[in-house]
């Protein structure tokens, strides 16, 4: 029910006696301007700036309707040009909707009210914060950067040389979306470039470069309430497939011959393998990056003789074979060919021919994803070149580097659908399984996402995390990422195993990479990477102990199985993620709010992974239950702070005493 209260200088709008608008003359909650933005992009990296051309506060107001239902009030601007509001209730939410007769506006600042001991989560991938409180949020698709300010020196070389340093809050998969701990929701539905400010006590300030078509604001009772509703107005990833859980997906290059080795490596150490993961399978380029692919989605007869043939030796053997795709394509590549000619590919302004991005070393040419007749022919490529030889996945990567002056086949404004651009790729992809019949046999993963990419990808991956120990673009990165994509909606979540990026001195150890085993053992899906400089890097058979350790490792997160699938259930059933955040099952333990590297694993069990060098202890935060350590059995009561030994091979980990899960959970250990 909505209510309109008159206040002193203004108004309240309630919404089932929750105060979801707060308007006085002195701080109007809406006001609108013009504005034009300035952006310049490097490798994918963005810098925004913006020149405003005016801002007009809407102060003044009229009621135009007022209901239980519908409460639409109007605003005069200076030029006497109309601005109405609605906020209407629709299917359990509030949704605020905007009409104007001034075309010329193009940004809109809103604000609601806050409190000081507030929480806010979300905004899509969030590698460095979980608590949002405090910041300020830009929401674009771009490259996350390199080291991302750790190490500060590292990023001021990454960003002077190539502008690839990033920061905080670069990301590949931004969402205009945040949740509060006072258990709301609140969703804009805009793909332009937007800031989310909650620096403020008293209000949160939302930001968009556009008159947004709606906000969506939804309110319930507890957090599992309130993110589940958000998983339903955003659209659920589909159930993975049944293989997926069944052990790791091995990254593995260089051809049939080095693939058939490694397996047999992997057999001889009782390692269960779902997969190899062959992105080269089309072929590779050596360049002062290191190793990268050729772009060009034809299997590589010399690498992989008879690639068809090899795939079907690998099914009888069980073992399921994934490639990799992008929706760039080399310029020395065949099918760049056939795209150019037939006008497939994004142009630039003013008739001055194709868009070609450099992405590290070498110039690749963008599909055109708003021309019908490109998405046919890139989808017939996947259903025939990848499905039809019998892959049983791939990585659908990038999505994020559609430059903002492009020129598209649909007329449509480039800087509006850059962020829609990695989406439209997910759909893509999904519409390929759907239109073979493949959906439930074969999956994709992709990294760069928006709103709805849960609708369309079956999973994400992380995208490239430093090879090593730093908090912002290493090991403990991949933590917030998915405590803040699962509050988004996100259920399937996964990431490179050992990390990607090797670049100067950042090697990837042993240690590291054992470590990044031990956390992946306690997600839905476990996949390695050699990393972009293979030889520099410690890889999954570098050592007999490593082999051990991957065996047990894998062996337990095969044994979850049963969990896993419980939590997929679950997700599909009422919206909540298998990464949860620890304050959804504990909403009134302010410690857990402020916790960014220890997660829940469904509801039973507790994550807090070794993320710093040389350490074999941990401080731990167990949340207001009953815990049992999965090593020693030793029983702890909540709520409060211990600290456990965690050497190589067993991580910190904690199930619930009493859950229903308490026997499988329990022998774990025994592995």
């Amino acid at each position: 029910m909505l209510e309109l209260n008159k206040i002193a200088t203004g108004f309240t709008i309630l919404y089932n006696n929750f105060e979801i608008i707060r308007h006085t003359k002195e701080k109007p909650f809406c006001i609108v301007g013009v504005g034009k933005g300035k952006y310049s992009m490097d490798h994918g990296m963005f810098k925004i700036r913006e020149k405003l051309q005016s801002k007009y506060l809407l102060v003044d107001y009229t009621v135009i309707e007022e209901s239980i239902k519908t409460i639409t009030l109007e605003f005069t601007i200076i030029d006497d040009s109309k601005f109405q509001i609605t906020i209407k209730e629709t299917k359990g939410n509030i949704e605020i909707l905007f009409t104007t007769d001034d075309t010329n506006l193009n940004r809109l600042w809103i604000s609601f009210p806050a409190t000081i001991d507030e929480s806010i989560y979300g905004c899509g991938e969030q590698y460095s914060e979980v608590n949002l409180r405090g910041k300020k949020i830009p929401l674009w698709c771009q490259e996350q950067g390199i080291g991302r300010g750790d190490p500060k020196f590292f990023t001021f070389l990454a960003d002077v040389f190539k502008n690839a340093g990033g920061n905080a809050f670069t990301t590949y998969y931004p969402q205009p979306t945040f949740v509060s701990s006072r258990n709301y929701f609140c969703h804009i539905e805009t793909t332009s470039y937007s800031e989310f400010n909650f620096k403020n006590n008293l209000f949160h300030e939302l930001y968009i470069w556009e008159i947004p078509a709606k906000i969506t604001f939804g309110k319930y009772k507890t957090a599992l309430q309130t993110i589940g509703n958000l998983s339903i107005l955003l659209g659920k990833q589909q159930i993975l497939p049944e293989w997926l859980f069944d052990g790791i997906i091995l990254g593995i290059q260089g051809g049939s011959d080095i693939v058939d080795k490694k397996l047999a490596l992997c057999k001889e150490h009782d390692i269960a393998v779902a997969g190899v993961w062959c992105q080269d399978w089309e072929g590779g380029r050596i360049t002062t990056f290191g190793k990268q692919l050729f772009w060009d989605w034809i299997f590589d007869s010399t690498l992989y003789p008879n690639l068809p043939a090899y795939i079907e030796q690998l099914h009888k053997n069980g073992i399921k074979f994934l490639g990799y795709i992008n929706p760039f394509l080399t310029l020395d590549g065949k099918l760049y060919q056939e795209a150019s000619s037939k006008g497939f590919l994004v142009q630039r302004p003013k008739g001055k021919g194709e868009y070609h991005i450099e992405i590290t070393t070498f110039p690749a040419a963008i599909l055109d994803l708003t021309n019908p007749d490109a998405v046919m022919w890139i989808k017939k490529i996947i259903k025939q070149n990848l499905i039809g030889i019998g892959m049983d996945g791939w990585m659908a990567d990038f999505g994020e580097y559609l430059p903002i002056n492009a020129i598209l086949n649909s007329g449509e404004d480039a800087e509006k659908y850059h962020n829609k651009y990695p989406v439209e790729w997910a759909k893509i992809n999904k519409e390929a399984l759907e239109e073979t019949k493949k959906l439930n046999e074969v999956v994709f993963f992709t990294r760069a996402g928006y709103t709805y990419t849960s609708k369309y990808s079956p999973l994400i991956w992380a995208g490239d995390q430093l090879v090593n120990w730093s908090i912002h673009d290493g090991i403990a990165s991949v933590i917030p990422a998915g405590i803040s994509l699962g509050i988004c909606g996100i259920c399937n979540y996964h990431f490179d195993i050992g990390g990607y990026t090797t670049i100067g001195t950042f090697k990837r150890t042993k240690e590291v990479f054992m470590r990044w085993v031990e956390l992946a053992a306690f997600t839905m899906v476990m996949r390695t990477h050699e990393g972009n400089r293979p030889a520099d890097n410690w890889q999954f058979d570098s050592d007999e102990e490593t082999l051990k350790h991957l065996t047990k490792m894998v062996k337990l997160h095969v044994k979850l199985k049963p969990y896993l699938k419980k939590l997929t259930k679950d997700y599909i059933e009422n919206g909540y993620p298998p990464i949860r955040a620890c304050y959804m099952h504990y909403e009134n333990d302010k410690t857990l709010h402020q916790l960014k590297y220890q997660y829940l694993l469904g509801s039973d069990i507790l994550v807090a992974p070794i993320i710093q060098e040389n350490q074999t202890t941990q401080r731990v935060y167990l949340p207001p239950d009953d815990w049992v350590h999965l090593w020693s059995n030793q029983e702890y009561d909540g709520p409060g702070w211990i600290t456990v030994n965690a050497p190589i091979g067993e991580p910190p980990v904690f199930y619930r005493k009493n859950s229903q899960n308490e026997k499988l959970l329990s022998e774990l250990s025994d592995l």
